[in-house]
């Protein structure tokens, strides 16, 4: 009876080993194959182009190719629960944004992933600053202008959605400058800009990167930024705190993630690419002429980030009265 348990756990432990050497052979020879980055937004909107610049260096870097996979829809849930639920191996990846990871679980009545616990943290890659954008047929070129027009004109006013940042900073306006506004949902921020510039909507609050080539056409009109203080990357637009909407500071970030048991060398691996490649002087300053504050930092830092900002995300929503859907 002894010798066979003996023999039992000999099995055991060989089979562990077997494992073990398994995945270290699996991390060592990584990337063999073409990896996949899955983006919770549609093409064309700012993390997707964000992301598609970044990873034509990040395919070089690793000698591998990269397919960019939209899966829009559901506001996120769809991409983050497609690659929670993905194998562990460093070959499907999320690039995502505080929709999925920040504002969801405030958002949505049904989650079908963890934000913390169903990912692996890989590098964040900085903010996508937002700024407030009209319809130039809307009779104002200010913010304090348009607070005028919203309460003179009761439920006249809509804003568009295509991401949580833009739900929270609509309801954030509504809410602090005291208007009523119709919210407007759409899956990504390109139609509903689409139908901003068309004046089916009457504003949405947007990605500087995807908004702004609209705005120098003059097909919109900006009239502030979300952050507490001005961009530098459009210097010339107040913060809505400085145009007079009180305890606005709203910003999205983005980042990139595996699922949870992503081998560490893995991990350490895409963490010192990605790194290398946001840091560059050359490569910020591309990515501010999109719209883009780049920046990066370690796998730890970017995890202790995710829990820090869904604190504040659930005060922001809690604050604005947004209603889970």
């Amino acid at each position: 009876m002894i010798s066979g348990l003996i023999r039992n756990l000999r099995t055991a432990g060989a089979a562990a080993l077997c494992l073990a050497a398994a995945s270290t052979a699996q991390a060592d020879t990584w990337p063999s194959r073409n990896i996949t980055l899955v983006l919770p937004f549609a093409a064309g909107s700012g993390t997707d182009t964000t992301t598609r610049l970044i990873s034509q260096h990040l395919s070089q870097a690793l000698g591998v190719g990269i397919i960019i996979e939209n899966k829009a829809g559901a506001n996120g849930m769809l991409a983050a629960s497609y690659v929670a639920k993905a194998a562990p191996d460093g070959y499907t990846l999320l690039v995502t944004t505080n929709t999925t990871h920040s504002a969801n679980p405030y958002l949505l009545k049904s989650l079908t992933y963890d934000p913390v616990k169903d990912f692996t943290p890989i590098a964040r890659t900085g903010d996508l600053p937002f700024m407030l954008v009209v319809n130039p047929e809307v009779p104002a070129k200010t913010v304090a202008e348009l607070v005028a027009y919203g309460k003179a004109n009761p439920g006249k006013l809509s804003y568009a959605s295509g991401s949580s940042s833009a739900i929270v900073s609509g309801a954030t306006f509504a809410h602090n400058a005291g208007l009523d506004l119709l919210h407007v949902p759409y899956k990504s921020s390109p139609p509903a800009l689409n139908d901003v510039m068309g004046g089916r909507v009457s504003m949405m609050f947007v990605d500087i990167l995807t908004g702004l080539p609209h705005v120098n056409g003059n097909a919109l009109r900006a009239l502030a930024v979300t952050t507490k203080d001005r961009s530098p990357l459009v210097p010339n637009l107040p913060s809505m705190q400085e145009a007079g909407v009180p305890d606005f500071d709203i910003s999205s970030w983005q980042g990139y993630f595996g699922p949870a048991g992503l081998p560490k060398e893995i991990v350490t691996r895409l963490n010192a690419e990605i790194r290398k490649i946001v840091e560059k002087p050359e490569m910020k300053a591309q990515l501010a002429t999109l719209g883009m504050d780049a920046f990066s930092g370690t796998p730890e830092q970017l995890g202790t980030f995710v829990n820090e900002q869904l604190v504040l995300w659930e005060k922001l929503i809690t604050n604005a009265k947004i209603e889970k859907q």
